[in-house]
């Protein structure tokens, strides 16, 4: 049976716990800050005027994410595949969804507001990594703020590692083959997805 209305979606869900529903916040706190400080990966969804989505990874030394004020966030853009869909999204349709993950913890802190996109500003100087200053950074202005609970990481156990079998699949440069049409041979994407060649485009 599907769900079409809230009230069905609420009578199978039941009520949230006092808790959940006073959690949220409208700006940073200390502990904000920490995890922010000790993030080095964001999920940032998007979605433009018509509702069509993207969630972009973004990742960068822990605490690439500059702390403008209490308010406000800064994500710095590092080179990437220049699709930009994301910021496509947000020239549109500016709210965006931020998860900042912490490995090793389960929970997530989760960052919802209004984005803008900045070329330069004073504290662009302050997300310099490896000699390189990013040509734009994502302001985020804050609406809600708040940790999110372990369970999807306590069911996946996506932090342990003797769960994991990244073996499972193909390589990217076989995955790339199987589902693209590329001029270049397996052999020749092996060599341009190396670790020791793709890590020098990362600033």
């Amino acid at each position: 049976m599907q769900i079409t209305s809230v009230s069905a979606l609420e009578e199978l869900l039941g009520s949230p716990t006092p808790r959940a529903v006073t959690k949220e916040r409208d700006r940073l706190c200390a502990a904000d800050r920490d995890w922010l400080g000790l993030s080095p990966f964001v999920l940032v969804g998007t979605a433009d005027a018509e509702g069509n989505c993207d969630v972009s990874p973004k990742g960068d030394p822990p605490g690439f994410t500059h702390v403008i004020d209490d308010r406000t966030i800064a994500i710095p853009e590092r080179p990437g595949n220049r699709r930009a869909d994301g910021f496509h999204n947000i020239l549109a349709n500016p709210h965006v969804g931020l998860i900042y993950l912490v490995p090793g913890r389960r929970e997530t802190l989760r960052i919802n507001g209004r984005a803008r996109l900045l070329t330069d500003a004073p504290w662009f100087d302050e997300l310099v990594v490896e000699g390189h200053r990013p040509i734009l950074a994502l302001v985020v202005d804050i609406d809600t703020i708040f940790l999110h609970c372990q369970k999807a990481f306590m069911r996946s156990k996506l932090w342990k590692p003797e769960t994991w079998t990244p073996e499972a699949l193909p390589t990217h440069a076989n995955l790339v083959k199987s589902v693209q049409d590329t001029p270049e041979t397996v052999e020749e994407l092996e060599a341009y997805y190396a670790e020791s060649n793709y890590a020098r485009g990362l600033y």
